[in-house]
């Protein structure tokens, strides 16, 4: 009788170590976290869940977190120069985040699991740099001055690229201004503010020719 109380009491505490192991080993994750399960998991270097929750095999897996909130990275463009060797100033900010997009996750997880937010910064501003410049030599820079929305779009397509090869998406290209070392954004300027005062100076004198006329 003694002996079947001690097996019981022996499988009761099994059951509940088994029991309590599998809720402690149960991960949820949350809307704004990307759960890294790393180790044996089938599925390459590592197993990425967004939403839902899985189980992770105690000794043959572990897990991290990827923080899904995103990040402004300034950008302090000096001296690019453009088709034309002029060389310009573009403060931009980006705001990044890392990609929820299958696959994309994946690069997130080998690049960047276990970095904190500043050298994940980091990486992603050299990045931005790199790509910008390229941009704009590709551009006249009275293109870039001209036409700011197709600059920003060709800077958002290069920095897309480039940045989901580590795992991120970009969110948002702002561009504060343009500048040259030289004046010549200014001198465009100067040009078309003296042309539309001639030319309204112009439109002026044609209708106060057309109304002597008609007196």
């Amino acid at each position: 009788m003694m002996t079947s109380m001690i097996l019981v009491l022996i499988l009761a505490g099994w059951a509940i170590a088994i029991l309590w192991m599998f809720v402690h080993r149960y991960k949820r994750c949350p809307s704004n976290q990307i759960l890294v399960i790393y180790g044996k998991t089938g599925d390459g270097v590592a197993r990425c869940v967004h939403g839902g929750a899985a189980f992770v095999w105690p000794v043959l897996q572990s897990y991290e977190w990827l923080n899904l909130e995103p990040f402004v990275v300034p950008i302090e463009l000096t001296s690019a120069l453009s088709r034309e060797n002029i060389r310009v100033s573009v403060p931009t900010t980006v705001t990044a985040a890392i990609s929820t997009e299958e696959g994309i996750m994946q690069n997130a997880a080998v690049r960047l699991l276990g970095q904190g937010m500043e050298e994940v910064k980091k990486q992603a501003q050299d990045i931005i740099l790199g790509q910008m410049r390229a941009v704009i030599a590709t551009m006249l820079i009275e293109e870039i001055n001209r036409d700011r929305q197709a600059f920003m779009a060709k800077v958002n397509e290069a920095v897309s690229v480039e940045l989901e090869k580590i795992g991120l998406s970009v969110i948002n290209v702002n561009i504060k201004d343009i500048e040259d070392e030289s004046g010549y954004i200014k001198a465009l300027g100067r040009k078309a503010a003296a042309e539309a005062v001639n030319q309204a100076m112009v439109d002026v004198a044609e209708q106060e020719k057309i109304g002597k006329i008609g007196v």
